[in-house]
């Protein structure tokens, strides 16, 4: 289980290039969101639609307190799509959705300002 980061703490160390392309950040397409009763804190289970080559993913996300899951279906998100796949309750989920905290700490979901094709890598 990997600890989610203090959004007030420091600025992280100092890393090279190389160790940032390391992480494939692509796009995705939310193509079905649905609830997620037994995640131990509120969440939904996300199917995203990253394009022909990473194909469809699933993924938890904790972001019930600014998203329903009618909004969500449609929307462009960010995710991590090459760490290994976690088990989250009885699902497993494939890639980590990135988002930001608000000032109250809930996730505010990353996403392009105009659609891009779907599985485009971060640069």
């Amino acid at each position: 289980m990997h600890k989610v980061p203090d959004p007030h703490a420091a600025e992280a160390a100092t890393i090279g290039f190389d160790d940032f392309l390391a992480v494939d950040i692509r796009i995705g397409t939310i193509v079905e969101a649905l609830p997620f009763p037994e995640a131990r804190k509120p969440a939904y289970r996300l199917v995203i639609d990253f394009g022909p080559v990473i194909g469809i993913k699933r993924s938890s996300a904790q972001i019930t307190e600014h998203y329903t899951l009618e909004d969500l279906p449609g929307r462009q998100v960010a995710a991590v799509v090459n760490f290994p796949p976690r088990q989250i309750g009885p699902m497993m989920s494939e890639v980590l959705t990135l988002g930001f905290p608000d000032a109250e700490g809930r996730v505010v979901l990353i996403g392009p300002s105009v659609p891009v094709p779907d599985g485009g890598r971060l640069f």
